[in-house]
Formats: C-alpha cells, structure tokens, sequence
C-alpha cells in the first residue's frame, strides 16, 4: 500500500512537472532587452513624473519607443544620456530645472488674518477664508508640497515657511501641483537670481500685507543693464534667457524681493 501511494504521488508530481513546464514556456513574457537595460539605468524612485506608472511602465515605453530619451525628469542629464545611447538616439542638451517657492515672508514679515486651527495642510488652510496669511498670495506653510516630495527636498522653516533643496530636487514637480496658491514653480537650475514674491497687489495694498512684498516700483527694471527684468501685473519677472546674474537688481530692491538662490 505504501509502496503504490509512493508510485501515485510520484506521478502526480511528474505529471504536474511537465504541466508546469509546458505552461512556463507558452505563456512566458518575452521581455525586451533593451527594456531591462533602461530600468537597470532608471533611477528607481517610481516617483510618476514621467507620467508613467513607475520606472517600469516608463522602461516598457521606452522600449517601445512611445517616448522620448528626456521622460525620466527625476534622472536628470544623466540618465537622459544613459538611456538615449540604450536606444541608439541622439538627444538635444535642455535646460535643467528645479522648482522653487517664491515666498519669504515668513512670521515677522506676513501679518496673519486668523489664527489657524484645522486640519495639517495648505488646502485646507486655504479653503477657510483663502488662509490665515492676509497675503493672499503668500506661503501657507504647512507643508503639503513637503508631504508630496519623494526625493525628501522640502523643509519648512521656523518661519513657517516651505524651502526646496536644488542640490536634492529632482524636478518631479508634484510639489508645484500641491501648492494651492501656486507659489512654486521651475526655474533653470543654473539660475540664482529669482524673484522672491508673488504678490500681485498694488504697491501699498501688498507692503500692508507683508513688508517684503514686490511693490513694482521699477527701480531693478531701471538698474537691470540687461533688460532682463520687466514688470508685469504688479510684479517684477525677469527674463532668464537675458539675464547674466550681475545681481544689481538685487542691491536696487528696496523690498528685497529678489534675491540670490543659495
């Protein structure tokens, strides 16, 4: 008896060995190698900037060739590079950008309307009442773009206000999307001189408001020897393709809202 459940249960996993084989081979998924090589060279942080789900799903359309060399903007140049000689490609050099909060206005500066008790996020903040900054324009400071952060870039000052790390920003920009006062935005990588104010108020409306505040009084759109600064909607922009960083107009800023990106 014992001998014959041996022979039965032999055969049986015989038989199931040569089913599993069988099944291994029709219904492999053939995978492509240069698809393997691509996630080899991808940065494996899944952070879904690329607009894919995961380097996985970005390594298969690369593969395919349903995207461009320059899709994982969490790789950077390198991984651009990398990637474009998997695919056999030649890629234009773009402009690197990282993202930036336009705000300093921090406890001493931004008068406060209320004070805020609810629930640990900007939206929610800005939903009641448009916030508790009386700058309507200014960080919240709670964190929300901090939360979303994959790369761990964000910090919140004790100034309650959110400062993004370009050395450990890798421009997947779910921070600009979390912000609901849309204070963060890209900006090339290489430029330091920026614009630290969103205020779009009339000039004595926003220095009520926050005493750092742009009050477009056009003293760096005169000083600028590039013309690189302009005023539009009550707020000084400049022109990164003009500028040369000479950072007069951040000496001129009576307000210091420009400033030098450390």
């Amino acid at each position: 008896m014992i001998g014959q459940a041996i022979l039965v249960l032999g055969g049986l996993g015989l038989g199931f060995g040569i089913l599993l084989s069988f099944a291994s081979r029709k219904f492999a998924v053939v995978v492509d190698p240069k698809e393997e090589k691509i996630l080899e060279v991808l940065p494996g942080s899944n952070c879904g900037a690329c607009g894919f789900p995961g380097c996985q799903g970005l390594a298969e359309a690369l593969a395919k060739g349903k995207t461009e060399a320059t899709s994982c903007v969490a790789g950077g140049a390198e991984v651009t590079k990398k990637v474009a000689k998997i695919l056999g490609v030649e890629i234009e050099p773009k402009t690197e950008l990282v993202a930036f909060v336009a705000c300093r206005a921090g406890i001493k500066q931004a008068k406060k309307k209320f004070k805020y008790r609810g629930l640990n996020n900007c939206q929610a903040d800005a939903l009641l009442f448009t916030g508790d900054k009386s700058c309507v324009y200014g960080c919240l400071g709670l964190g929300s773009c901090a939360k979303v952060c994959p790369f761990d870039a964000i910090s919140i000052t004790a100034e309650g206000l959110a400062v993004i790390d370009p050395k450990k920003c890798k421009s997947c920009q779910k921070c600009v999307k979390a912000c609901p006062r849309n204070l963060i935005s890209m900006v090339p990588r290489a430029q330091e001189v920026i614009i630290i104010c969103k205020n779009r108020d009339r000039g004595k409306k926003a220095k009520e408001v926050c005493s750092i505040a742009c009050i477009a009084c056009r003293i760096c759109e005169k000083a600028c020897p590039q013309q690189a600064i302009s005023i539009v909607d009550n707020l000084a922009v400049i022109d990164y393709q003009k500028c040369n960083q000479c950072a007069i107009c951040v000496e001129k800023c009576p307000q210091k809202a420009i400033g030098v990106r450390s």
